[in-house]
């Protein structure tokens, strides 16, 4: 689902917003992890997820997703957003102090579906590549807030994997594409 597509209800966005933001403080608390008493049922399907924080400046803080689908949303955004705190290897472990001056913003995932160079819209399609081991992913809206061509996006996929900026363009890698339904603190 691409930004605006029909999805989750605002209801569930808000209250996965406030999970992940939850799942976070909790863990810099070191509380005992709890299962949440009521979980709206759209966020008990098996679904993929990135959640990303944002300084309130807009720069990136953290991000950590999957795209495994063998867990409940909220169990995701759980472990997703705990890790993208304390585990993103780009940045110090979020501290407890810094987090009310971070915005969450979640990415709820389609599975990938191979895709040729040419099918992919920027705006609507996230971009995995692959050559061997070497994998590269970025979401929809990267390329949207970096004013990418197809073209960019592409390279910047490849270069995060490791590989050239044209490795795209060449047949080396394999790509595919997934759309997110993507929300945050106070758009939700």
């Amino acid at each position: 689902m691409a930004r605006g597509e029909a999805g989750l209800s605002s209801i569930t966005r808000q209250w996965l917003i406030g999970w992940a933001r939850q799942s976070i403080r909790a863990h810099l608390q070191e509380e005992e992890w709890s299962e949440p008493v009521e979980i709206p049922e759209e966020a008990r399907r098996n679904a993929g997820c990135f959640v990303t924080l944002h300084t309130r400046g807009g720069g990136l803080r953290g991000c950590i997703g999957t795209f495994l689908e063998s867990e409940p949303l909220w169990v995701c955004v759980n472990e997703m957003a705990i890790s993208a705190a304390t585990r993103d290897p780009r940045f110090p472990e979020v501290k407890l102090e810094e987090l009310r001056d971070c915005t969450v913003e979640i990415s709820v995932l389609t599975p990938r579906v191979p895709a040729q160079p040419e099918e992919i819209e920027v705006g609507k399609h996230g971009i995995w590549v692959t050559r061997g081991a070497q994998r590269g992913v970025l979401l929809p809206q990267v390329a949207t807030e970096y004013a990418w061509d197809r073209n960019e996006f592409l390279s910047h996929t490849c270069v995060k994997a490791g590989l050239p900026a044209d490795a795209w363009s060449d047949g080396s890698v394999s790509v595919e594409v997934f759309t997110a339904q993507v929300f945050s603190e106070g758009t939700s």
